[in-house]
């Protein structure tokens, strides 16, 4: 069974009628494949912020002090 890996990304954008929506989660393989997605939802966006969803289930955007201590332990 062939099983393909998705992470979930995060955007910030503002529509082209200039209304911002926060904390937009898409799937996608890689950043470009969930970018993708969005663009086809929202034409004509203007992406203003992205990360990627943490494990622990908060959409919050991880520090280099968080990455190094991942790292270490």
């Amino acid at each position: 069974m062939l099983q393909i890996n998705t992470i979930k990304f995060g955007f910030r954008i503002r529509t082209r009628q200039g209304l911002v929506v926060e904390n937009l989660m898409i799937h996608g393989r890689d950043e470009a494949d969930a970018e993708r997605k969005l663009r086809q939802m929202y034409l004509h966006c203007e992406i203003l912020d992205r990360f990627i969803q943490a494990g622990n289930g908060r959409a919050t955007p991880m520090s280099f002090e968080d990455v190094v201590s991942l790292v270490t332990k």
